[in-house]
């Protein structure tokens, strides 16, 4: 780790070590790092099991207008679901920011194993458990790009699932894993982060991490998701060519002395860089980063 080696080499100068101290040393820095590499391993295989249950499935986007919105195979449906649908599953009807849905008579829908028969008010994504409404191997749910309600869909027989190539990383190196300083704001306030469909996201931020990487000292401004935890949307100088163009995502969580563990060999591409119905935010301008990051996931290979 590269505190750990500035350490090693101040003790290197002060003072002749014995033999066996210095074995020791080495010992417990080889295994420091070992930890660190194993962690990283571990997260990557954790990752990409959760995408490919979560993101890489997804089939459809669909925009909803004021009122009903009918859904099924059916051609004619403001929303058109694959043929393993029945002709009209019901209709999802939006009144405002809030979203129902009626179920067509006879045709079996469910909520979390509990067929639907009566119109029910549906919990967007936003929530922790949303309401999903399953139609076979097909599922249905609220999405919130910005404050616009979207329906967005699942489908593990759909063209993107059937179509994904994996993912690709660099090999992991204890360079690219940073400790940084957090410096707070006078105080939290929310910003507005557009997405790609050109959507705003409110995200509450509350600083920035200030490290060093590469001989330079970068700065970058976290979102805060829940008290210590910390989310990074970036770009940096290997974006649209060894790395998805758009940005990279990373966590960490902030420690009680106002330090926070960076390591950019956890850094991912969001569900954008592979599949087009999603909706991922764009980092803020104090996030493009000149300094090369080669480090993490690497750009999705389309063919």
């Amino acid at each position: 780790m590269l505190i750990a080696t500035s350490s090693l080499r101040i003790v290197y100068r002060s003072v002749a070590l014995p033999t066996f101290v210095l074995a020791l040393a080495t010992t417990a820095l080889g295994a420091m790092d070992a930890a660190s590499r194993k962690e990283a391993e571990e997260w990557r295989k954790q990752h990409e099991a959760s995408y490919r249950k979560e993101y890489v499935p997804l089939a459809g986007l669909f925009a909803l207008k004021p009122g009903p919105n009918t859904a099924g195979s059916a051609a004619g449906n403001a929303i058109v679901l694959p043929k393993a649908a029945p002709a009209v599953i019901g209709r999802f009807v939006l009144a405002g920011s809030h979203v129902r849905f009626e179920p067509q008579p006879g045709v079996a829908v469910t909520i979390k194993g509990q067929r639907v028969t009566t119109s029910v008010a549906l919990a967007s994504d936003v929530a922790d458990a949303p309401d999903e409404l399953a139609i076979g191997a097909i599922t249905l749910w609220v999405h919130l790009s910005g404050d616009r309600p979207t329906i967005r869909m699942r489908d593990p027989n759909g063209e993107p699932a059937r179509s994904f190539r994996g993912f690709q990383w660099f090999p992991i190196e204890d360079r690219y894993r940073v400790t940084g300083r957090f410096i707070k704001d006078p105080a939290p306030h929310e910003v507005k982060a557009p997405n790609q469909l050109g959507d705003e996201d409110t995200m509450q931020t509350e600083g920035v991490v200030e490290f060093k990487l590469a001989g330079q000292t970068v700065r970058l401004r976290p979102m805060t998701t829940r008290p210590k935890r910390f989310w990074f949307i970036f770009r940096d100088g290997t974006s649209g060519k060894e790395t998805y163009e758009t940005a990279r995502f990373l966590y960490s969580d902030l420690r009680d002395d106002d330090t926070t563990v960076l390591d950019f060999n956890e850094a991912y591409n969001p569900p954008c860089a592979f599949n087009p119905f999603t909706t991922c935010p764009i980092p803020l301008p104090e996030n493009r980063l000149k300094v090369r990051i080669p480090a993490g996931e690497k750009a999705y290979v389309q063919k």
